[in-house]
């Protein structure tokens, strides 16, 4: 089990609390972690992360909004070259989502679980961030149909509707152990990209 020393800088206490609950979350799951545990693992006094998370919902409110970031700074660092071709620019952005799912399903789990979104009443920085996240997809469907590529003919907020929610099942079976065979992620991800390019 990996142990977080004490060995933050003064007000960074706070990114120190979510790596560890991240190390928690991928052990032993959301159900593993407690503010005591984590307190434990940081190696702080256990009221603590009470001082930057109300509660655990709050801490996983935290966790998964910071997941939104990530995963978006990883599909943009995937993104081809400008003058890519439409092939490419998709294969790219459904390769890059896919992945970055399977490697960081401890984020994955609460940007779209229950725990976060069961109340319909996230929290307004994190609904902000995952609502702007879906938002530029959107953005990105447009502008494929600005190139001709998608039709006109379909909604953008339906097509990418539907397209993430096929994106979102791949990676919920890879996640889940439904698919087992990782290595046909790949080809999975290219049969996903290959049916969009038709639209």
């Amino acid at each position: 089990m990996t142990v977080v020393k004490k060995n933050y800088h003064h007000g960074d206490l706070k990114g120190t609390l979510e790596d560890a609950a991240v190390e928690i979350l991928r052990e032993v799951g959301v159900n593993g972690l407690s503010m005591r545990k984590l307190a434990d693992r940081v190696g702080v006094s256990r009221s603590a992360p009470y001082h930057h998370f109300e509660d655990k919902k709050a801490l996983l409110n935290a966790i998964a909004h910071r997941g939104f970031i990530l995963q978006g700074m990883a599909i943009d660092a995937q993104e081809p070259e400008a003058g890519s071709s439409f092939r490419e620019q998709v294969k790219s952005f459904v390769h890059a989502y896919v992945t970055w799912a399977v490697e960081h399903p401890e984020y994955y789990d609460l940007m779209f679980g229950r725990e976060v979104w069961q109340e319909n009443n996230p929290p307004d920085e994190f609904a902000q961030e995952s609502r702007g996240y879906f938002r530029r997809y959107v953005a990105r469907v447009e502008r494929w149909q600005d190139s001709g590529d998608i039709s006109r003919d379909l909604s953008a907020l339906r097509f990418a509707q539907v397209s993430w929610s096929s994106l979102h099942g791949i990676s919920r079976l890879l996640i889940d152990g439904i698919y087992v065979d990782k290595k046909a992620q790949t080809a999975i991800c290219d049969a996903a990209a290959n049916i969009f390019f038709k639209a």
